[in-house]
């Protein structure tokens, strides 16, 4: 990678690339997760490329909610990054175990087991208007 990266919190100015990635945040939850810094973006060559954004399970364990790189940026290890910044985020701050989760026919499961992740179990939801393959949990020690 030969590029200029940088990693930073979400702010406002962010709203519009945010969603541009992001079709599962509300307005109210982005603005949440611009006020409680629970969000980064990604930035290559002065653009923006990427973002991420964190919940806590449990309210004690951070949870990675979503991770995503502009389709024409991906799979140059800018997701890789992403992660690692934020495991290192989540180290200084106290915690020593993080999780996340992708659905079972998603490759992404590869790409978190790659890093470290570890399968924890599954979700499934059975009921109308929330189906979807099963969603596998992952964890990894910090």
């Amino acid at each position: 990678m030969n590029t200029n990266l940088d990693i930073r919190r979400v702010t406002e100015e962010d709203r519009d690339f945010w969603f541009s990635l992001d079709r599962h945040l509300s307005a109210e939850g982005f603005a949440r997760k611009v006020r409680e810094r629970m969000g980064c973006v990604l930035i290559v060559n002065g653009a923006p490329a990427g973002v991420l954004r964190w919940s806590l399970f449990w309210d004690s364990i951070p949870f990675c909610n979503l991770l995503f790189i502009r389709e024409d940026l991906q799979r140059k290890g800018y997701g890789r990054s992403l992660m690692r910044y934020w495991e290192r985020e989540m180290k200084a701050a106290g915690y020593d175990l993080v999780m996340t989760s992708t659905q079972a026919d998603e490759s992404a499961q590869h790409f978190y087991r790659a890093l470290g992740y570890k399968d924890c179990g599954g979700l499934t939801l059975p009921f109308p208007g929330y189906e979807q393959p099963m969603e596998l949990i992952m964890a990894k020690r910090l």
